[in-house]
């Protein structure tokens, strides 16, 4: 008797119009009609591709006989249904799939093409899914209740439906299977009638929309009919109660029930079906009794007797619009906080696209607050998803809202829900294509960092930054990378991080962007620092390491040394000063006793009431802590010529010295230094070679200039006038003292105090050490400023030109060549000029040939950067005149020597541009003498001079046509491939030393 009822439900629910109820937002275009319409056809599909499905297994039930006669007779096998076999099938391939049986999953999904088995749906209409295959096998010998909602109900049946008749037969025999035949009865009825509660529910529901509309509209007529709103007692008025036979509590609320709906009820008063109200939900009864305790709202009764189709006819005229998504949304106002969280989570994905770019951070307290409180897991992601996708490219001030949002997220939610619902975000755009998102990312992962659990903090997160740091191209993510890297090494306690950590800051560190490098020295260094110094590495690895790697180096770099790589190690050992101090006051032994000043007892000694136990206590964790005995070690080894290493190592020692303090740099820098790494300058003429090393320029540049007081200023004087005579008197090599001049002069505040220091030597009384401080001179008058070269550089040099020792005549000439090269005061050259020419003309010089090598060379390194004037006046002439004179010298070595240095100087000014005239008179002769020297000494000189005159003619020749073109070099006037293939090969034929060629292609700076 059920099915003829069952089929009408199914007629009824087919007669329904979906395509009325369908979500098409507010029908704004033709294109997303189209869209929802093709989505209601494939939802009707599916509804009746699953109604088929039950059909089909009804129809194939097998009658209570047949079942009489499986049961009687074992060896008979039952039929298996289609539904069973849907089932089954599903539990089959979802055992597959748990046990890695993936390619049998494959191939028994081929094999059932008709079904889908990812959906449990697809099994049947409103199925219950039965436990796993594992666990039915389990539980095979033992009675399993249903997984089905179980009700109290009162079942008849009649003897003669039962199958066999077996409590007729013969009830003593067989009481066990007399039994299992009743439950097996009472179980398919109960099944039944539970799939006809859910049809009837589901088309209830469908049926309360219908109704809702018609109470909408009679809403709003300007004298609405009668209508008394009590949800909770569910009283409803005389006049509606036929207008409806379905029992609405059998429904489930909308939303929980904790909507006011405004739409009229005319449900009926009488609850005729008591088993199906269970099945009702009432998951927050507090929201009930809210609900219960609203007093009813009263309206007017017109004294009228319409009848309630006329009236709800007159009603229809009404416009209103409840059939959409936003329609429904506005017809029902939410009365507790849940409900306005639910609505606000339907509502807000539709809202964000619709607001301006501009103004869509005005939405995110509306999103946190709804994903904070949202009760469903997908709807607090999708929020989170909009939060992080909100604006296509985030500014700063917008990337600081969503950060100071997803903080206030984390504090509110908790570290697990951070963990579940924030970071999976993060993750998802950690290779967008726009840097902005990433670089939210990368700001988020620091900013979360202290509400994340701490496994997830040391791990996941640690690696998604590491990965950004390596594979990022935008500078200002990787900025925001070590930032964050910062921030998680000062909430890291993972003492087996410590290696990733180091090697992040040495990659770090290397990275090409100054900016990155600048937040590695401020925030990560600093953090990384403070983790190490609990840990107790900071001074037994984090520092040896560094210095290993930078004794490593400079052992490498005796075939070129990479000064990249020591500018990183040694700035982190700078920014690791800092840290290295703070270890040191908290393990170093203080005085028992302050002054009342309000002085701060010393830690490296240096006063009085020092005993000397802590003084050897202070040295001791001095060396220990700062492996300053390593450091002075590694300093004189390295190479003074090489001013980077200079100037590195010079920076490291005055940011140390600077940190530790005075009283540490006048009782440790000073008597520490030289008791371990300088001995008694008096040593140097012994054989100890310590002051020809870089440990004087690192010394007197990154220890004594840490201050700059008086007696800091006179002690630094002291040093290097004490290092030049010691260097002179030994005829040491002078690279030490030319690496501190260098170091110094580039600091503008030094230029007197070495004026200072060169004047002690102008007036020394061994001409050795007035030879050094006059070649000095030119070291110093590059970055001096013309004052100081006219009013302390000149004097001297002219002091020095007059010096009774030729010697010393002769160191001035490089200081006046670099003066003429620098300067452009007229009157001082032309007092370098005429001291100059009293070098080449007074007969007293005629024969010094080291007076001449070294003019020759001055002229040769000055004249291509020189004003054009002294070069055609006085340089050209000059060297034509000692070309000239060269051709009749008798002593051979010293012919070669004067020719070799002439051609270098004749290739460096060949690169010049040269007056017709000087031309003509000067150059092309003083050329065609060197080539008659060269033609006797250096045959492969003498090709290529061969080659420059024959090119000097050709451009004498063409200066007409040349003269458009402005100034133009020898060298790149080669007129046609062959003569220049020909100058090239010459040129390669040679076997000249390097110092020679070195100079052949100079260009004018």
């Amino acid at each position: 008797e059920e099915w003829p009822n069952r089929a009408g439900s199914i007629s009824t629910l087919d007669s329904l119009d979906f395509a009325r109820y369908s979500d098409d937002g507010n029908r704004e275009s033709d294109e997303r009609v189209a869209v929802l319409e093709f989505e209601l056809r494939k939802a009707k599909e599916t509804i009746q591709a699953l109604r088929a499905n039950l059909t089909q297994a009804a129809e194939s039930e097998v009658t209570s006989q047949e079942r009489k006669n499986f049961k009687s007779s074992p060896e008979i096998q039952e039929p298996i249904r289609p539904l069973e076999k849907r089932a089954l099938n599903f539990l089959v391939n979802e055992y597959l799939l748990k046990h890695d049986h993936k390619l049998s999953s494959i191939t028994f999904s081929d094999e059932n093409d008709d079904q889908d088995f990812e959906l449990w749906d697809d099994v049947g209409l409103n199925i219950p899914k039965p436990p796993d295959l594992l666990h039915l096998y389990r539980n095979c010998g033992v009675s399993v209740p249903s997984p089905r909602d179980t009700v109290d109900v009162s079942v008849g049946v009649d003897f003669g439906d039962l199958p066999g008749n077996c409590i007729a037969q013969d009830p003593p025999k067989k009481p066990d299977l007399l039994h299992q035949q009743q439950t097996e009865v009472v179980q398919e009825l109960e099944y039944q009638i539970s799939l006809l509660t859910n049809e009837k529910q589901s088309l209830a529901e469908q049926i309360k929309k219908l109704q809702s509309e018609i109470q909408t509209l009679k809403r709003t007529v300007s004298s609405p009919p009668p209508a008394t709103l009590d949800l909770g007692s569910h009283n409803i008025s005389n006049s509606t109660t036929t207008t409806s036979s379905i029992d609405p509590l059998s429904v489930p609320p909308t939303d929980n029930g904790q909507y006011l709906d405004i739409r009229r009820v005319s449900e009926p008063e009488t609850n005729p079906d008591p088993p199906s109200s269970q099945n009702i939900s009432h998951p927050h009864p507090q929201s009930h009794n809210k609900l219960k305790s609203r007093p009813p709202v009263q309206f007017d009764q017109p004294n009228r007797k319409l009848s309630p189709a006329f009236q709800q006819a007159l009603l229809s005229f009404c416009r209103m619009c409840s059939d959409s998504r936003l329609g429904a949304e506005v017809s029902r106002i939410a009365d507790s906080e849940e409900s306005v969280m639910l609505m606000l989570g339907r509502c807000l994905p539709h809202i964000v696209p619709n607001v301006l770019l501009a103004k869509r951070e005005e939405l995110i307290p509306l999103i946190l607050c709804t994903a904070c409180l949202h009760p469903e897991p997908k709807e607090r992601d999708q929020l989170l998803h909009i939060l992080f996708n909100l604006i296509k490219r985030p500014d700063d001030e917008q990337r600081q809202m969503i950060l100071t949002g997803c903080v206030a997220f984390a504090r509110h939610v908790g570290p697990t829900r951070v963990e579940a619902e924030l970071l999976p975000q993060c993750w998802e755009q950690i290779n967008h294509k726009y840097p902005e998102r990433r670089l939210l990312v990368a700001e988020s992962c620091g900013a979360l960092a202290p509400y994340l659990p701490k496994e997830i903090r040391s791990s996941l997160v640690l690696s998604m930054l590491q990965q950004m740091l390596a594979e990022d191209k935008a500078d200002m993510v990787r900025e925001a990378v070590v930032k964050s890297l910062g921030i998680i090494m000062g909430y890291i306690d993972d003492p087996d991080k410590y290696s990733q950590g180091f090697e992040l800051m040495l990659l770090s560190l290397g990275d090409p962007s100054e900016r990155v490098v600048s937040a590695v020295h401020q925030v990560f260094i600093p953090a990384f620092a403070a983790w190490t110094t609990e840990l107790g590495t900071l001074q037994t690895a984090l520092i040896p390491s560094l210095l290993a790697r930078i004794e490593k180096l400079l052992m490498q770099g005796e075939h070129g040394l990479d000064e990249h790589k020591l500018h990183v190690f040694l700035s982190a050992l700078q920014s690791l000063t800092p840290p290295l101090f703070a270890v040191v006051l908290q393990s170093a032994p203080f005085t028992s006793r302050a002054k009342v000043t309000g002085d701060i007892p010393p830690v490296m000694g240096g006063q009085p009431t020092h005993t000397q136990s802590i003084h050897k206590q202070s040295r001791t964790l001095l060396c220990s802590v700062s492996s300053l005995p390593q450091l002075i070690e590694i300093v004189g080894r390295i190479n003074v010529t090489s001013s980077t290493c200079v100037h590195e190592f010079s920076r490291f020692f005055w940011r140390l010295c600077r940190t530790f303090g005075k009283i540490f740099t006048n009782t440790k820098g000073n008597v520490y230094l030289f008791c371990s790494g300088f001995l008694p300058l008096s040593d140097v003429s012994a054989g100890n070679d310590i002051l020809t090393k870089a440990t004087v320029p690192i010394y007197a540049t990154g220890v004594l200039t840490c201050y700059n007081q008086d007696e800091d200023r006179k002690l630094l004087v002291g040093f290097l006038e004490d290092v030049m005579t010691t260097l002179s008197l030994s005829y040491a090599p002078l690279d030490s003292l030319k690496a501190s001049f260098v170091e110094l002069g580039a600091n503008p505040v030094y230029h007197e105090l070495l004026l200072t220091v060169l004047w002690y030597g102008v007036v020394h009384t061994s001409a050795l050490v007035r030879c050094t401080a006059a070649r000095m001179f030119e070291l110093l008058v590059k970055g001096v400023n013309e004052t100081l070269v006219a009013q302390r550089v000149v004097p001297a040099l002219i002091t020095l030109s007059s010096d009774p020792e030729i010697s010393v005549r002769i160191s001035t000439i490089p200081a006046f060549g670099t003066i003429m090269e620098t300067v452009t005061q007229k009157e001082l050259l032309e007092r370098v000029k005429m001291q100059l020419a009293s070098f080449l003309e007074d007969p007293q010089y005629q024969d010094q040939h080291s007076l001449h090598m070294e003019i020759i060379r001055t002229f040769g390194r000055v004249g291509p950067n020189a004003e054009p004037r002294f070069r055609d006046e006085f340089v050209l002439p000059h060297l034509h005149k000692l070309a000239l004179a060269n051709n009749s010298q008798t002593v051979e070595s010293k012919r070669i020597d004067i020719a070799t240095q002439l051609f270098e100087a004749y290739s460096a000014l060949s690169c010049c541009f040269i007056s017709e005239e000087v031309m003509v008179n000067h150059f092309l002769p003083g050329l065609r003498c060197l080539r008659a020297d060269m033609e006797q000494l250096s045959p492969e000189h003498e090709v290529i001079l061969s080659s420059m005159i024959k090119e000097c003619e050709i451009k004498v020749e063409n200066r007409g046509m040349a003269d458009a073109q402005g100034s133009m070099s020898i060298a790149s006037s080669l007129v046609g491939e062959d003569a220049k293939t020909k100058f090239l090969s010459k040129m390669g034929q040679l076997t000249t030393s390097g110092a020679m060629l070195a100079n052949v292609f100079q260009r004018k700076k």
